[in-house]
């Protein structure tokens, strides 16, 4: 089986290039950035120069393909909801073109609102264009990534993380490793069929103050959430570069599913992935 992977340097899809290759896989890499594949890992897999918002570049880098992960970029952008609706044009083309039966797409809670979800918004109008073309695809709804605690270094280094939602509001937060764990498996198995739905939901739903009272407990010092207005995140946005319409999408994302939202897909065993945040701090920032 012949199987792709786009954003193979990012969050998940770093984890998921290496256990596809302990699998016995030789995945083949879609990059902008071929000189970032890691050395290692060069004589384990191909690699093909592609843009994921350039169709012709992913019609010629997938033909031969039989499955592939899916991830629309998300990059600094002027119109990103445009650019996700750019990668969704070059990725229906790509299935077309090449007979690709099998697409796992990395969506996210909140994508089946289908509007006023931000940025979330664009992988919204993805599944429903994968769930037009009548191949099996998977749709992975994913909590909030562990890893977007990062995005703000110097507000965690300072003791405080800022958040527009109520600070006792759980949702489901998820390890990056775990959702390329359900990746890997569900791009192998040849059990399922059709459209569907899986979320990864991570261990447990959390709160922003449990997720200051865990970084408390691992960091040795105090950390507080602390719940800042719409503007004020909005202009945080702005003053770390984002375009208008690029801060809007990710404000979104947040005010979007905040007042009353639940995710479609309920906790169960199915949904629930092992890595705690405790231990992700541990081996990520503590270590």
């Amino acid at each position: 089986m012949r199987i792709a992977v786009t954003t193979p340097n990012g969050n998940v899809g770093h984890h998921l290039t290496r256990m596809l290759v302990r699998a016995g896989i030789r995945p083949l890499l879609l990059t902008r950035h071929p000189d970032q594949i890691s050395d290692d890992l060069t004589p384990c897999v191909d690699v093909a120069l592609a843009d994921s918002r350039n169709a012709e570049e992913v019609v010629a880098a997938t033909r031969g393909v039989d499955a592939i992960y899916w991830v629309d970029p998300s990059v600094m952008s002027e119109d990103p909801i445009a650019d996700y609706a750019r990668a969704t044009e070059a990725l229906v083309r790509a299935v077309a073109a090449n007979g690709i039966g099998r697409v796992v797409f990395q969506s996210s809670v909140g994508a089946e609102k289908r509007q006023g979800a931000g940025e979330i918004d664009g992988l919204a109008e993805t599944e429903v264009a994968l769930d037009a073309l009548g191949i099996d695809v998977t749709h992975l709804r994913c909590g909030y990534f562990f890893t977007n605690l990062l995005l703000d270094m110097e507000s965690l280094t300072a003791g405080k993380v800022q958040t527009v939602l109520p600070l006792d509001a759980p949702m489901a937060w998820v390890a990056p490793r775990d959702i390329a764990e359900v990746a890997a498996l569900t791009l192998l198995s040849r059990e399922w069929t059709g459209n569907r739905v899986q979320a990864v939901h991570g261990p447990e739903d959390l709160s922003w103050s449990q997720v200051a009272e865990i970084l408390t407990r691992e960091f040795g010092r105090k950390v507080v959430a602390e719940r800042v207005s719409d503007e004020a995140m909005r202009l945080q946005y702005l003053d770390a570069g984002m375009p208008e319409a690029m801060a809007d999408a990710v404000l979104g994302m947040s005010t979007g599913l905040r007042d009353g939202f639940e995710p479609e897909q309920a906790r169960s065993v199915v949904t629930t992935t092992p890595t705690t945040l405790q231990a992700w701090v541990r081996e990520e920032l503590t270590g």
